[in-house]
């Protein structure tokens, strides 16, 4: 279970490191489109697109069909709920350490303040 995990995230990771195909994630949310459609969009190449809904697809995070000579893409059925929950258990973290750091820099003020009044 932990192996499968890991090469989950690390594709969905991967899909979501890209600019690109996370406007496309944005633009399918709205509507479905062709990767043509894409493509004239994002301004770049049938080809290129067409690696890009490959990432996003191989991820489960789209779905194409292909009726005659258009594949139109869509949304995949796989939500992103355990990748949201593993960064959110680091944000929780680094806010736990942030409000740390908060209190010794409030302390080091106050002791400042003090120090300069003798």
């Amino acid at each position: 279970m932990v192996q499968y995990g890991r090469t989950r995230f690390d594709a969905s990771f991967a899909a979501l490191s890209d600019a690109t195909r996370r406007g496309v994630l944005e633009q399918l949310g709205r509507a479905d489109a062709s990767i043509t459609d894409l493509a004239e969009k994002f301004h770049m190449t049938l080809t290129g697109m067409k690696k890009h809904v490959g990432v996003l697809e191989q991820a489960g995070l789209v779905t194409t069909e292909k009726v005659g000579r258009v594949r139109t893409c869509k949304l995949g059925p796989r939500r992103l709920e355990e990748e949201a929950a593993w960064i959110e258990r680091y944000r929780q973290l680094w806010d736990a350490r942030f409000d740390e750091l908060d209190k010794v820099v409030e302390e080091l003020k106050w002791k400042e303040k003090v120090d300069g009044r003798k």
